[in-house]
């Protein structure tokens, strides 16, 4: 055992030396460092991905109240649960580190605005919903009732754990779809129906596309003579895709590959003859 946390959480080593935190009920009551751990005791090992991050969240433990670990536990499991997804295990140091300090500015009374909670809300709404879910469990082990505001930040640490990404990427790649669907909504003049299954399509295709972008990769690779026809033939739509690539060069300095125009191309003929 290399740290008490609290009653239920120490920090401690496996067997082949490796630094984990380990949860039971009352396996940190009366130890010290040094003492053994009973595996009789442990309920449940949390392994980081790497010695830094175990030191990491090591550190943030010795910095924060217990229950707040014990409450952002309780919301990755339950999230988990929801989505039926492993998430990024950095998700323990980077939520808990969010909720921790949330907790913090709501008792002194400062609140941060959330200036993509509309898009947050649309397009990820089942990690919306987990993030409001989060605030019930918030408030019913911490009597603390935070913000819609929070739910979508909340959200948005959820989205990073699923792609393994940093939160800032996520802000860019939300930003960029939805510049992406208002040059839609303006070149085609029409309204896009949030409930159709082409707008979902589409939708899951921007935030991959993003991902893309993001991470420096390219879509499947197309026949050069398979891009012309598509050009030609769908014109309209392929000069769509060249004004939201425009935008992405101009507004993100990111590259779009021929072979990514042809995806965006075929999607965007799609939801414009449903629309």
């Amino acid at each position: 055992m290399q740290m008490v946390v609290n009653n239920n959480i120490v920090c401690s080593v496996d067997d082949k030396g490796n630094e984990i935190i380990v949860r039971g009920k009352g396996i940190g009551f009366q130890k010290k460092k040094g003492m053994t751990v009973e595996e009789k005791d442990v309920e449940k090992i949390y392994r980081m991905d790497s010695q830094k991050d175990t030191s990491k969240l090591q550190e943030l433990l010795s910095e924060i109240p217990p229950e707040h670990f014990e409450t952002c536990t309780e919301i990755i499991e339950q999230v988990e649960n929801d989505l039926n997804k492993k998430l990024s295990r950095r998700i323990y140091i980077t939520l808990t580190d969010h909720i921790s300090f949330a907790i913090e500015r709501k008792k002194q009374k400062i609140e941060y605005e959330n200036a993509l909670l509309w898009e947050i809300k649309n397009f990820y709404s089942r990690e919306f919903e987990c993030g409001v879910r989060a605030l019930d469990i918030i408030e019913k082990r911490l009597g603390t009732r935070l913000s819609e505001d929070e739910a979508g930040f909340i959200a948005l640490h959820i989205v990073n754990a699923q792609l393994d990404t940093k939160m800032d990427s996520t802000m860019e790649i939300t930003r960029l779809i939805a510049g992406i669907l208002s040059i839609v909504r303006r070149y085609y003049e029409i309204e896009l129906n949030q409930d159709s299954l082409d707008y979902e399509r589409f939708l899951t295709h921007l935030k991959f596309f993003g991902q893309r972008l993001y991470k420096n990769k390219s879509a499947k690779k197309e026949d050069p003579v398979f891009h012309d026809m598509i050009k030609e033939r769908y014109f309209t739509d392929y000069h769509c895709a060249e004004v939201i690539r425009d935008y992405i060069q101009d507004t993100f300095h990111h590259e779009v590959s021929a072979d990514e125009m042809v995806f965006l191309t075929v999607h965007l003929r799609r939801i414009s003859c449903a629309e």
